[in-house]
């Protein structure tokens, strides 16, 4: 059944000449409950519980009713689940999804957006079969790009994109070194290809045991790391990433270090800057960055930032801007989007076991 909002929507609605009724152009039939993986008290995977009978979302105005295919496993999410980032309770778990549209309001159709379109979005409240997005939060998915595929590039390929062009304020140029940590997963297997479309010349740092993934990048120098059992990064102990960095570039080090991997590599990342280099924080990995005293930074006068991917994309043309390219390189095969492992809604918390024991070596997905 349709929700009540739904219905009354399309209350005075008539048939239309060439019999297709408004209803069959705004609505495909949105039931009034649905699956979804719900946190109602934060904590560790298993706080992830799924419900069968969750309420469907209503659609406000400007809004389309998506109904997901596939949703991106993202650490966010994670760290959302176990109440590092604070969020209302009780929430539907995720942020990134991709299906076809089932609804769509007045506002949304007068942009040209149709039920039965592909699409894919960054919003809360993907883990579900239904998600009410904004449209000007979608991103239409070209007809050669898989959803799986346009699922993985929302957040990770659209924070890798934000990486390697914005967020190190052109303190980088094409030609010099930049230093990208676990190349091996996630979302800097998309930086590091990005970082070398850019122009830029890239060291990586990788598990040991996804070498295999991380060679296939196209990396101009790679550090192999041993694995830390269990976690979702290497051992930063086990080589001397420094030393190994400053022999690479000649003793210049690296204008830029894109490090989502946190507490563990906050001092290699430092200590790795050229003159003038720029560290870009943007992941948890190993925990938060401790505080520490910005006069550390004027040894090189040295630049740091901490971004996140919603500063990157406040408007609807910076957000098609950024999908546009990347769709584009995926089209064109200079992207090379590895999707791990899929797993049925269902299996919500042993997705997010698999991201956070490090297994994976590409997206993690789950499929509705």
């Amino acid at each position: 059944m349709l929700s009540f909002t739904s219905r009354r929507a399309l209350h005075n609605f008539t048939t239309i000449p060439g019999g297709v009724s408004p209803w069959q152009r705004y609505f495909s039939g949105v039931p009034d409950t649905m699956k979804a993986a719900v946190v109602r008290e934060t904590g560790d995977a298993h706080a992830l519980k799924v419900e069968t009978d969750f309420p469907s979302p209503s659609m406000g105005a400007g809004q389309v009713i998506v109904k997901n295919q596939f949703a991106g496993i993202n650490f966010i999410d994670t760290y959302h689940r176990a109440g590092l980032y604070k969020r209302d309770l009780p929430f539907v778990g995720g942020q990134e999804g991709g299906g076809t549209v089932a609804a769509v309001s007045e506002e949304a159709a007068s942009q040209g957006i149709k039920v039965g379109d592909r699409v894919a979005y960054s919003v809360f409240g993907s883990y579900a079969e239904y998600t009410a997005v904004p449209a000007a939060k979608l991103l239409p998915v070209p007809d050669a790009v898989g959803l799986d595929v346009a699922t993985s590039c929302v957040v990770q390929g659209m924070t890798a994109h934000y990486l390697t062009t914005s967020a190190h304020a052109d303190l980088i140029k094409p030609d010099e070194w930049c230093l990208i940590h676990g190349v091996g997963g996630g979302t800097c297997q998309w930086a590091a290809q990005m970082a070398k479309l850019r122009g830029f010349k890239v060291i990586g740092t990788c598990a040991k045991g996804k070498s295999d993934v991380a060679e296939a990048l196209g990396c101009d120098e790679l550090i192999l790391l041993d694995e830390v059992p269990g976690a979702s990064y290497e051992d930063y102990e086990s080589v001397d990433v420094v030393a190994k960095v400053m022999e690479v570039t000649d003793g210049k080090g690296a204008k830029c270090v894109i490090d989502g991997i946190g507490k563990s590599t906050m001092d290699i990342s430092i200590n790795s800057l050229a003159h003038r280099g720029i560290f870009v924080s943007f992941g948890n990995a190993s925990g938060a960055v401790p505080p520490f005293p910005v006069l550390r930074l004027i040894g090189k006068s040295a630049y740091v930032t901490r971004p996140k991917l919603l500063d990157y994309t406040t408007t609807r043309e910076e957000l098609v801007w950024r999908a546009g390219e990347v769709f584009g390189w995926l089209e064109e095969g200079k992207l090379n989007v590895s999707v791990d492992t899929t797993f049925p809604l269902d299996q919500a918390a042993e997705g997010h076991l698999y991201l956070e024991a490090g297994k994976s070596k590409g997206k993690v997905l789950y499929s509705m």
